[in-house]
């Protein structure tokens, strides 16, 4: 399939958002899921930025925000921190976690694009869409 590409492969990926009030709706974003399949490889990366967090909610518990992005990221890993999804296939766990949810930590649309290095990718989105 790569060949098809230019040498680049499909990857997706969701951005994670943190919503400390779920009935107001407003949202920061604080991560993004990779996933590619050619590659066998998910991967969260995360950057809480606190201020604009208590700037939506001055009472959110900013700790159990930080334990809900350190769970995505151990999904990712799989093994024993991944939890229930420890024995799944990235494909599997990446499907997993941008299931919709109504919780602090909620995935985004899922997107598409092209990559020589899906590692590269969660970095750079990260930096574009996140910090």
């Amino acid at each position: 399939m790569s060949g098809l590409h230019n040498g680049r492969d499909v990857f997706e990926y969701a951005l994670l958002r943190v919503v400390p009030r779920v009935e107001r709706g407003e949202m920061i974003n604080a991560g993004v899921v990779v996933y590619c399949h050619a590659h066998r490889f998910v991967e969260a990366r995360t950057h809480l930025d606190e201020g604009r967090l208590r700037a939506l909610d001055t009472s959110v518990d900013v700790e159990g925000v930080r334990a809900a992005l350190a769970s995505v990221e151990g999904v990712c890993h799989g093994g024993e921190r991944a939890g229930q999804a420890a024995g799944e296939d990235p494909g599997r766990r990446f499907r997993w976690l941008v299931a919709p949810r109504s919780t602090v930590v909620q995935p985004g649309p899922v997107h598409t694009g092209l990559t020589t290095d899906p590692r590269s990718e969660a970095a750079r989105l990260l930096e574009l869409l996140v910090r």
